[in-house]
Parts: structure tokens; C-alpha cells; sequence
């Protein structure tokens, strides 16, 4: 089982862009407590929201995506 950690760059592509979290919810019809969620990494977005996610914000899925590390990866039940 993974660890939690932080997947997503999301805030911080909308913290570049002069965004805001309640602007993102607008635009995806959800609520605000739900991109919050997403931001925090609290939990992660669905494929297709973070297709959605990419194109409101004009940039690569890839680029709202952290790259996977070692200690997130790590277990301790192995």
C-alpha cells in the first residue's frame, strides 16, 4: 500500500497561474471543498477531471503530476 504524500501539483500550478481554488470549482461544476481536497492531496482527482483540470489550465497532465520517489513507494508491510 502506498503512503500518502503529495501526487499532484495543482495548487501550485493555480498559485503560478493567479488562480483560485473557488475559480477551478466554478469551472469544473464541483465544489470548493472538493478542489480543496485535490490540492492538499487530501485525495486525487479522477482521470477525466485531471484531463479537465489540464485543459482549463492550459497545461500538461504530466505537469500537474508529481514524479513518483522512492519513499512514497516504500512500504512497510513487504
Amino acid at each position: 500500500m502506498m503512503k500518502s504524500g503529495n501526487y499532484n501539483r495543482i495548487k501550485e500550478v493555480l498559485e503560478e497561474q493567479g488562480r483560485t481554488q473557488t475559480w477551478l470549482a466554478k469551472k469544473l461544476n464541483i465544489t470548493f471543498r472538493q478542489v480543496n481536497s485535490y490540492c492538499s492531496n487530501a485525495s486525487q482527482p479522477s482521470i477525466p477531471v485531471l484531463y479537465d483540470i489540464s485543459i482549463l489550465l492550459q497545461t500538461p497532465v504530466s505537469e500537474l503530476l508529481r514524479e513518483s520517489s522512492e519513499e512514497l513507494l516504500k512500504t512497510d508491510d513487504l
